[in-house]
């Protein structure tokens, strides 16, 4: 089963995934797709608010972070990790709980990074936001940081995810059934 999605006129097949037995999803995933994720990064600089520097968690959102601050002209921007790394100075950690993983997660900061963050407006990226744990965790981790939170910003915005108005999105993404029906 396949779900179409447009996305700021660019449109992808997503193949409709098991979560739990009551809930599918639409994976979508940018790696790899790089008309994608220069299209993506694109359409949503167009809409971003006024900010310092870009910041996204590790994993799916990198390509898109990446290339938007490539586009942008930035010199620097900043990933929260999984997990501490051998050549951190210290670290800030938050912990979150995602949809699409299993268990409870860290993300971590550098205490340099953390350094040049506060006090500069960051534009938190996603690929996709669901349930807003990972967000949220995101919003503590730069808050800790001392960072000032100038926007939320995903390429598509996952089932109730959809209808916040704190987040811009590129393209909503719904929920499905087991027979691949939209929920």
């Amino acid at each position: 089963m396949k779900y179409e999605i447009d996305i700021a006129g660019l449109k992808r097949d997503l193949p409709i995934c098991k979560v739990t037995d009551d809930l599918y999803i639409g994976a979508f995933v940018i790696f790899g797709d790089v008309e994608l994720t220069v299209h993506c990064a694109a359409e949503l600089l167009k809409l971003a608010p006024d900010y310092d520097y870009l910041i996204a968690p590790e994993a799916k959102a990198i390509p898109l972070l990446y290339e938007m601050a490539r586009q942008s002209g930035a010199d620097k921007y900043f990933l929260a990790r999984k997990k501490a790394k051998a050549y951190m100075s210290g670290v800030l950690e938050v912990e979150v709980q995602s949809i699409t993983t299993a268990g409870k997660q860290t993300l971590v900061m550098d205490t340099e990074d953390a350094e040049m963050i506060k006090g500069k407006r960051m534009l938190i990226l996603d690929d996709v936001i669901s349930t807003g744990e990972s967000l949220h965790a995101m919003e503590v981790l730069v808050e800790k940081c001392g960072g000032i939170i100038a926007g939320r910003m995903a390429i598509l915005a996952e089932g109730d995810a959809a209808n916040r108005e704190d987040i811009i999105t590129l393209a909503p993404l719904p929920l499905f059934n087991a027979d691949g029906s939209i929920k």
